[in-house]
């Protein structure tokens, strides 16, 4: 796997710490948010490490 292809440099990356697990985890806003099994729950955006990656992978484009 290329290392530049890691979620940290993924466009759909977002560094937002006040809802991840840890400071390097961010979340991923490829996918809509996941629904949560009770209907007044909001949806979560998944939460992954920077060092993460998928085959959904998008150069930042803000360079």
């Amino acid at each position: 796997m290329n290392k530049s292809a890691t979620c940290s440099a993924c466009v759909f990356f977002d560094e937002h710490s006040r809802n991840a697990a840890a400071p390097s985890d961010g979340l991923c806003r490829y996918n809509p948010p996941v629904s949560q099994p009770n209907e007044t729950s909001h949806g979560l955006w998944p939460v992954v490490t920077q060092a993460d990656w998928c085959g959904h992978f998008t150069a930042d484009r803000s360079a």
